[in-house]
């Protein structure tokens, strides 16, 4: 079933309006969720929904934040997000980086005692608006094991970078430091299907293509899947974004980052505050007059085009290139959704007195 994204971003707003969040932060986080949804980030979109509001349940995730900054400098800041929804303190993060980047060149924001963002390309790509480069990294739950190693220390800790073009589309890099983002093997759970070889491992370290090997005690891999493809290049990207996101800002990290299911308790002796994020924004005229940047990079973009492809595979894609075309497929057609989506937002209608009716707008 397709249905309206406009829908889905109304139903979604709705939702964390009756979890107590004003309205106008609740319609930022349910853009947040909309656009993982036209990108085809399925994995974080408004199926991630029931797991926010669980969160609000167990008194993890707070609905009214008293956002603050308590570390600063005229390009710094250090951001304590009252438990917000991520959704919401990535933005008002990432606008803060912009601003500071407006009055002295570069802007860099790290968030403390934050919950999930979402997809990291959304905060990025909020700096395109301002004819700026955005960067955007988070840390998360423990689910991945460092090269050689089956303990679960990192999160899939994802990085994305944006930058402005001027007659192409921006170059949007949006990118788990794992093999696969975890979102990836809960839509397999939910197909019923297996995981290709490299994305996990199980509880003793071997290769498998369970989908479910991580509630097996598994764990994930890092980008390269083993050691001979690269997964120590992939195992030290995710810490760095530990170290900026987390060790920088004086949230947990590593083991001790809380689990995004609330079902799982956060560790009892934990480092720090919340979930970490980190935002940087700066502006192209403070490296070179940035209409001549834009021109460069669209030629940069155009020669990257025409690279000759092998016999049998498609044209060369710029980053964003995939997302930016279904996100105009989707906003034509609609969002593809699961039976298994569609019956937890029925519930979470159910739980907040609220109409869900998808086939009204598919």
């Amino acid at each position: 079933m397709k249905v309206s994204s406009e829908y889905l971003k109304q139903f979604t707003q709705d939702v964390f309006e009756r979890m107590g969040c004003p309205a106008s932060e609740a319609e930022q986080a349910a853009d947040c969720l909309n656009q993982a949804d036209l990108r085809g980030v399925d994995s974080h979109g408004v199926a991630r929904l029931s797991g926010y509001v669980r969160l609000w349940e167990k008194q993890r995730l707070n609905a009214t934040p008293q956002l603050k900054v308590v570390h600063e400098t005229p390009s710094t800041a250090v951001l304590d997000a009252d438990l917000a929804l991520g959704l919401v303190a990535g933005p008002h993060a990432m606008r803060l980086a912009m601003d500071k980047a407006k009055q002295v060149g570069s802007g860099w924001v790290a968030v403390k005692n934050s919950n999930h963002y979402g997809i990291a390309g959304y905060h990025a790509m909020l700096a395109l608006e301002e004819n700026m480069i955005g960067i955007s990294m988070t840390n998360a739950s423990p689910l991945v094991s460092p090269t050689f190693s089956k303990s679960r220390f990192l999160g899939t800790n994802p990085i994305a970078v944006a930058i402005p073009a001027k007659e192409e589309p921006p170059f949007v890099m949006d990118m788990a430091t794992t093999t696969v983002a975890n979102g990836k093997l809960e839509v397999l759970q939910r197909k019923g299907e297996d995981a290709p070889q490299g994305w996990a491992q199980d509880k003793e370290g071997n290769p498998t293509t369970d989908a479910f090997a991580l509630k097996k005690g598994g764990a994930m891999l890092p980008l390269g899947g083993d050691r001979e493809h690269g997964s120590h290049k992939g195992y030290c990207l995710g810490s760095m974004v530990d170290i900026f996101t987390a060790v920088l800002s004086g949230a947990n990290y590593g083991p001790w980052v809380p689990p995004f299911v609330a079902f799982l308790d956060p560790p009892a002796n934990p480092v720090g505050d919340g979930i970490g994020h980190f935002f940087g924004a700066f502006r192209i005229d403070a490296f070179r007059p940035a209409d001549e940047f834009k021109d460069h990079m669209d030629n940069w973009i155009r020669t990257f085009r025409q690279a000759e492809s092998v016999q049998g595979q498609p044209q060369v894609l710029i980053p964003g290139d995939p997302e930016r075309l279904l996100t105009q497929e989707r906003q034509q057609d609609g969002v593809p959704m699961q039976q298994a989506v569609i019956e937890d937002l029925e519930k979470l209608a159910s739980k907040f007195e609220l109409t869900f009716n998808p086939m009204q707008y598919a």
